[in-house]
């Protein structure tokens, strides 16, 4: 069995939630070793967030927690507090926290410190706002105050949040790259490093083409709808059975479009010849799709795209794109072994190397299911300190 690229390495997870939950579950992923401390009794709030529950366990927390040993520790108190700094300075690599800033010092476990006596560690911290701005941070609330839910939605209809929580995402997934690049600096310096990322800014960057729109023109970008501000066509249509999204990157494909459906001339029509000019025209050419798009269904139109090379897609369930994915032999989800549930399906994380492997090795942990295990892991770090000579 290949090793994970990330194999050997030691994360000491403090987080909750979903955005920094998903950056360490990924390095996991990735093959390292993750620790993840819970807060007694509820432990990681997801826990509760719910339904669905399965024996117990919520769907959302088992989405963003496997790969990882767990241990309910109150840092409140001090005798926790001294087993999370013992295995941040002796055994951890990485350390990762969303607390609201101050909480660590407060007891007495800040990232700065703790650098200050290893040197070699890199600590990371997801934050609502950047430094300075202390507001609590949720996935929704970061959605309306970046402007996404302002350009997502019916072009008519109310300002709408995404159907998952894009924020969080964005948010860990740029925290899982500044703690890798943390590392690959320390491999060549020998020092860590600290890495802060909020899910505003992420958000914000994650506005990409929108923003810089914005910041060209000065005008306030608006809803589209399925449509695309800069591309068309490029949004759904209506076919006799029901939707069928199509995007058209470039002209070559929109020529491509117009002779399957029967219709050549519109690609030497001159309101559609370019893609600037199709957008200024964006609803004479969709009505022009849809009025032959409608004449056949969805899988007939997806057979005739798909050997055309024209992107498109049916607008699935996610059941039905995960039947899909099943069908066609990508093996995106897998299945985990988890201590109260048994057999326990999740979709993995879509890494695929040649020389490495990214899996799925452990399902999501019961809280504190790995107490005696780690407090042994702790007796030992504490023992090799003892033994360890003195100046």
């Amino acid at each position: 069995m290949k090793e994970g690229p990330l194999a050997g390495l030691r994360v000491l997870d403090l987080s909750r939630v979903l955005a920094a939950p998903i950056a360490t579950m990924a390095l996991g992923e990735l093959g390292a070793e993750v620790i993840k401390v819970e807060r007694p009794p509820e432990g990681d709030e997801t826990r509760q967030w719910g339904p669905p529950f399965v024996m117990g366990e919520s769907a959302y927390f088992l989405s963003a927690n496997r790969n990882k040993r767990s241990i309910a520790l109150d840092l409140a108190r001090s005798e926790d507090q001294a087993i999370v700094r013992d295995l941040a300075l002796y055994w951890a690599d990485v350390v990762v926290e969303n607390f609201r800033p101050g909480t660590l010092e407060r007891w007495g476990l800040g990232l700065a410190s703790l650098r200050e006596e290893n040197p070699r560690l890199v600590t990371a911290s997801l934050r609502g706002y950047p430094s300075g701005d202390d507001r609590p941070g949720y996935d929704f609330v970061i959605q309306a105050a970046s402007g996404l839910m302002s350009i997502t939605g019916p072009v008519d209809g109310e300002p709408s949040k995404v159907g998952v929580a894009v924020s969080d995402l964005l948010a860990g997934l740029f925290l899982l790259s500044g703690i890798e690049a943390a590392l690959v600096r320390r491999a060549r310096t020998g020092r860590g490093d600290h890495v802060e990322v909020s899910l505003w800014e992420a958000q914000l960057a994650g506005l990409v083409n929108v923003a810089q729109s914005y910041l060209v023109t000065g005008q306030d970008p608006v809803r589209y709808g399925n449509a695309h501000p800069q591309l068309a066509p490029y949004q759904t249509f209506r076919t006799k059975d029901g939707w069928i999204a199509v995007g058209v990157g470039n002209n070559g494909q929109f020529r491509s479009l117009c002779a399957l459906l029967n219709h050549p001339e519109w690609a030497d029509d001159p309101r559609f010849a370019t893609n600037p000019d199709r957008v200024q025209h964006r609803a004479e050419l969709a009505q022009l799709l849809e009025s032959v798009l409608v004449t056949a269904s969805t899988p007939e139109w997806l057979d005739r795209f798909e050997t055309s090379g024209i992107p498109s897609g049916p607008v699935a369930s996610i059941p039905g794109a995960l039947r899909e994915a099943e069908a066609r032999g990508h093996e995106i989800v897998g299945q985990v072994v988890h201590r109260a549930i048994g057999p326990l399906k999740q979709v993995r994380l879509p890494w695929h190397f040649q020389e490495a492997e990214a899996r799925m090795h452990t399902a999501p942990p019961v809280m504190d299911q790995d107490r005696q295990e780690i407090l042994g892991l702790v007796q030992r770090l504490r023992q090799v300190r003892k033994e360890e000579p003195h100046e």
